[in-house]
This record gives structure tokens, sequence and C-alpha cells, in this order.
């Protein structure tokens, strides 16, 4: 996402971070098996992992989930009905993916499911992308 907002000089008006709803990794950089397909794609895929927090329901205006159980779980951290409906699946931006689908978790898997993962989610930047143009015109 970060790369799509600076192809289109979007940086200084769209925040993207990146959290997860449990506290496994919280801290850890990211799985080398990520850096590694992303830079197979000029991505830098960097930082430390953190866990979500109540305030980011007040930062941000999507809390955007990877599958169904962190949508439930980010749904039931959501301190209001309003808070709530920030709440959204990933890949229903993606107009050729399939109805609520899943962002598969590659982390057990080889490593050709990090290249899998990220043409997922690359696909499903663009519909966020141009969802967030279409309704915050930008």
């Amino acid at each position: 996402m970060r790369r799509l907002l600076e192809r289109e000089q979007l940086t200084a008006s769209i925040a993207v971070d990146s959290a997860g709803t449990g506290d496994w990794h919280v801290g850890e950089p990211p799985d080398r098996r990520s850096a590694e397909a992303g830079a197979r794609r000029g991505l830098r895929v960097q930082g430390r992992a953190r866990q979500v927090e109540a305030q980011d329901f007040d930062r941000f205006d999507y809390l955007v989930a990877m599958d169904r159980s962190n949508l439930e779980n980010l749904s039931r951290l959501a301190p209001s009905e309003d808070a709530r409906a920030k709440v959204v699946l990933f890949r229903n931006f993606d107009p050729s993916s399939p109805p609520d689908a899943d962002v598969p978790d590659p982390y057990y898997g080889g490593g050709d499911g990090f290249e899998k993962v990220l043409d997922i989610c690359e696909a499903a930047c663009r519909g966020l992308l141009q969802h967030v143009r279409e309704n915050h015109r930008l």
C-alpha cells in the first residue's frame, strides 16, 4: 500500500500502519520469508510487530482485517458502533476475489506462499486505494 501511495503522491494524505489482533509477535521484525518476497518485488518489508490498540479506532478511518477471524476480533475490540463500522475485510476490495475471502496465512507453508499472499495484497491494495479515492475525494 505504501508503494501505491508513493506512486500516487498520497503519502501526506493517507496514513498506513500494521498491527495484529494478538500479541504473539509484538516487537519482532517481519518474517524473513516475507521480507525476502517483498525484496524480490522492490518492496521494503520492515518495522516491528505491534498489537491493535483502542486509539487505532480514533486514528484510522479503516481497520482492515486480513481474514474473518481478525475481522471478528477487531469488531469485538471496537469501542462503539461507529468504530465497528471502520472494520473491513481486505479482500473485499479486490473485485476479482470471492466475497468475504481470507488472505491465507503463509507462515507455516513454503516460500511460495508469501509470493501468493503478496499477489493477493497488491490486488486488494489497488481496490482499497480506489475506494478511498472515491469516498474521500482524493
